[in-house]
């Protein structure tokens, strides 16, 4: 599949959380705009998304939308179209979606948590996703001490089989990474669904209905002091 899978699909950035364990560290930065290194994290976003020829992004904002808003406006990049929406208060992630459904332009739409990163092939996901038929596709890397994240049991058939919370378990195992292909079957079911996109929908789906794209992907979550420390050396490789 083309490295400009991404054109005719719409990429939806979920960025409206308050990131209260780096509240203290960020102070009124919002995470995707936190410094990594020389740069910031959206910069490394944005590039990932362009390399696989995105062009219309849907930012679904909430707490500290405005600086986020200016750093779009300020960027000149003509391949890309942002289409900024700002929640009046967080209300939870599916609620997100709801708020942003009528923005939605392509069947499927690529949904990404603002405050992970996966170096994952988004072109073999969506062929993935496509050759499937899925309705719900969902990317899983496998990484030490899974039990931090909460575990995802996969079939054999590429299916998710069930969702474990976060536990005490130190072992590997893979991991929901944040980014999502969803057919609008999917959307209308979020919809009407409650306020987690992660409890009240993708967990509440029938064994082996979600179908899952799994490997040994460098995965980051910037939710906290330890790997925002830790991002510079892991993200520096990406950035261009």
């Amino acid at each position: 599949m083309s490295m400009n899978c991404l054109k005719n699909i719409d990429v939806v950035v979920l960025a409206g959380g308050r990131g209260t364990r780096v509240a203290h560290v960020l102070k009124d930065i919002p995470k995707i705009l936190a410094p990594i290194g020389n740069r910031l994290y959206i910069d490394l976003l944005l590039g990932w998304l362009n390399n696989f020829g995105a062009n219309r992004i849907i930012f679904s904002l909430g707490h500290l939308a405005a600086p986020i808003i200016n750093y779009l406006e300020s960027l000149k990049i003509d391949a890309l179209d942002f289409c900024p929406v700002v929640e009046k208060k967080p209300q939870g992630t599916a609620v997100a979606i709801r708020n942003i459904s009528s923005y939605i332009k392509t069947n499927p739409v690529l949904v990404i948590n603002g405050d992970s990163f996966v170096n994952a092939d988004l072109c073999s996901f969506l062929n993935f996703h496509q050759l499937n038929q899925n309705e719900t596709s969902m990317l899983c890397t496998k990484v030490e001490n899974a039990g931090r994240y909460g575990i995802v049991n996969i079939s054999s058939e590429k299916r998710i089989i069930s969702f474990e919370e976060k536990s005490i378990y130190t072992g590997a195992g893979y991991i929901n990474a944040g980014v999502y292909l969803f057919d609008k079957t999917a959307i209308a079911e979020i919809i009407k669904s409650g306020p987690s996109l992660e409890i009240d929908f993708l967990a509440k789906q029938e064994k082996n209905v979600i179908g899952v794209m799994a490997g040994h992907y460098d995965f980051l979550d910037i939710g906290t002091p330890e790997a925002l420390i830790k991002a510079p050396v892991m993200l520096d490789k990406f950035f261009i």
